[in-house]
């Protein structure tokens, strides 16, 4: 099972990162967790192009975690060889998102199937709302759904998913909780959004400084992962960022809570597991 970090950035635009996805390969089988900006481009410098997506998967309705799924939708509808769905899978209310997406590209949809014959169909997501302790199998990958804590939006999400053996779970935004424990406990691979409290706290900024109570901090997420006995913690949606040069800062702050393999991720990291 291969897990790449398609996008590491947060909602502040950043030359280096693009928003938050990251795509789990396992058994011939592509899933995608969030779809922040540039997502698109991410894949195809992965080798993989929205038509082999099997499923997409939202950890909550923040707009950086879903700013181009209209992309993944388009992309993966016109270069479909023949007539394919692409399930969305999220909590509550991701049937308005998806909703509220298509009717924005219904004229992009009547243009296309216009000027197209063979594209004979328009484009079909089916939405899938989760909840904690729901279970999907896609393809022979198991995911299983866990509760997280971003409040006030609510309700969100993780996922940990299992193949041959393996473990991996994408925890989104969240701070630490009984539901990301339970997620994570004796995962091989666990990522997650991180800010440094410390650089936060240095910019005057009200709405930066707001962003501290609902996220999980370096250190949290590093004794999240030693509490939960996960074998590789993977930082990721640096906040309020993380220049070239500096990850080693981040690292140090997460080894000295954690004792297994600390990776500050950047764009198009794959961290492989099995």
């Amino acid at each position: 099972m291969d897990v790449t970090l398609l996008g590491t950035g947060s909602p502040i635009p950043d030359p280096h990162r693009a928003g938050a996805a990251t795509l789990v390969r396992a058994a011939g089988v592509d899933l995608l967790f969030d779809c922040g900006r540039g997502v698109v481009m991410r894949l195809a410098a992965a080798g993989v192009f929205p038509a082999q997506l099997r499923a997409v998967f939202l950890t909550h309705l923040h707009s950086d975690h879903l700013c181009d799924l209209n992309d993944v939708v388009t992309t993966h509808w016109v270069m479909s060889p023949a007539r394919t769905a692409l399930p969305v899978h999220g909590p509550a209310r991701t049937d308005e998102v998806v909703a509220g997406m298509l009717a924005m590209l219904r004229p992009d949809v009547e243009y296309r199937r216009a000027h197209h014959p063979d594209l004979a169909w328009d484009p079909e997501v089916p939405v899938v709302h989760v909840e904690d302790g729901s279970t999907l199998d896609v393809g022979g990958v198991r995911v299983t759904v866990g509760a997280t804590d971003h409040r006030p939006v609510e309700p969100t999400v993780g996922y940990r998913v299992e193949h041959g053996g393996a473990s991996v779970v994408v925890a989104g935004d969240t701070v630490p909780c009984p539901g990301l424990d339970r997620l994570c406990a004796g995962a091989d691979v666990y990522v997650q959004t991180v800010l440094r409290e410390d650089l936060v706290r240095a910019i005057p900024a009200p709405r930066l400084q707001d962003t501290l109570d609902y996220h999980s901090t370096v250190e949290q997420a590093a004794r999240t992962a030693r509490r939960a006995g996960v074998g590789t913690l993977v930082l990721t949606h640096f906040v309020p960022g993380c220049p070239p040069g500096r990850a080693g800062e981040w690292a140090a702050i997460a080894r000295a809570h954690f004792e297994g393999e600390v990776v500050v991720a950047d764009d198009l990291t794959t961290v492989t597991v099995g």
